[in-house]
């Protein structure tokens, strides 16, 4: 079944309210780390949140839709951070940029709460972030165009090399996360020499000299 890309039921006016949804989906994010999804319930959530389970049914229809929530601000948590960090760095080479994005996916990984257990989503729903796409195929997709107008590069050129490059990092560092909660060093090196190697073979090396100038 698709999935509802607006997970909220209404949108908070109040700032009283705001803060109330806030917490849940704070509550909500340590519960994660504490007891996993399959653990969580919403009455858990609403009594961490310090809030009556009907006020949290108020903003949403079941823990799946605030799991949702919390993602898709992760979600966009991760491409503001990613295009800031690129605003930053002088980029000699398209490398410059994906290297990057490993840099913020990890520190996500080691930094947000729930975020290693939910990744982008796919515990819950592999459709979690889209109504039609499955949820790897939106962050390549938002890479895609955050590496095209930086570098000036078609996107249809990026699209399959760089969909196929994030379904195999995401691959190996779900193992690597696996293995140890920091991270296993050896297989995140391994991750990014295999999508060095691969986009390497994939996409040209004949990169403008002078890059566009950061937004």
């Amino acid at each position: 079944m698709p999935t509802e890309v607006a997970p909220l039921r209404r949108k908070p006016v109040q700032q009283r309210s705001a803060q109330r949804v806030e917490r849940m989906l704070e509550s909500c994010a340590q519960l994660i780390d504490e007891v996993g999804y399959d653990g969580l319930t919403t009455t858990l959530i609403a009594e961490r949140a310090g809030v009556a389970v009907g006020s949290l049914y108020q903003f949403f229809p079941d823990k799946r839709a605030v799991v949702q929530e919390l993602t898709l601000r992760n979600l966009d948590r991760f491409v503001q951070t990613v295009s800031e960090r690129l605003d930053r760095i002088e980029l000699a080479h398209w490398w410059d940029a994906v290297d990057t994005v490993f840099d913020v996916y990890l520190g996500m990984h080691r930094e947000i709460p729930a975020f290693s257990k939910l990744h982008f989503g796919d515990v819950v729903d592999l459709r979690l972030l889209h109504e039609t796409k499955d949820n790897n195929a939106v962050i390549a997709e938002k890479l895609t165009n955050l590496i095209s107008d930086r570098f000036g590069m078609p996107p249809g050129e990026l699209e399959l090399p760089l969909s196929v490059a994030v379904e195999a990092a995401d691959a190996v560092l779900h193992l690597a996360f696996r293995r140890a909660p920091e991270g296993d060093q050896t297989l995140v090196n391994e991750a990014r020499e295999l999508v060095r190697g691969y986009l390497s073979s994939r996409i040209s090396e004949d990169q403008p000299k002078d890059l566009p100038a950061p937004r």
